[in-house]
């Protein structure tokens, strides 16, 4: 099976990429809002997941994928009590299909002021 790597420029250490792609898998790598220069983008949990989801959104079409591939989130948020904020931003990126999801409560994420981190996967299908 080949493995093609997809970097956006936003990772923040050397040693992985945003999305990998392997036969008809994209792992897309926990991705936060942070821009290219390592400046954080959206002050709030909305804001942060739509940019966020935009980066997931634009990693997939370079891997070859569609928001509709997607089978699973993980979502990473520093105060679960934004999860209506971030789980309505997330209703209007997921529509045409379901995904399995898992919205977790941690204390800290890599970058002060950080308050989502994201990780997808998607499985390329002919339907």
């Amino acid at each position: 099976m080949t493995r093609e790597e997809f970097p956006d420029g936003t990772e923040i250490a050397g040693w992985y990429v945003r999305a990998v792609k392997t036969g008809p898998f994209v792992f897309v790598a926990g991705t936060t809002s942070l821009d290219n220069k390592g400046r954080l983008r959206g002050k709030d949990a909305g804001a942060q997941t739509r940019i966020t989801m935009s980066k997931i959104a634009r990693a997939l079409r370079q891997a070859g994928a569609k928001m509709e591939h997607v089978t699973r989130l993980t979502i990473y948020c520093t105060d679960i009590r934004d999860g209506g904020a971030i789980t309505g931003e997330l209703a209007r990126w997921i529509k045409k299909s379901r995904c399995a999801s898992a919205l977790i409560g941690i204390s800290t994420l890599a970058v002060p002021g950080l308050l989502v981190e994201i990780e997808a996967t998607a499985v390329i299908t002919d339907a």
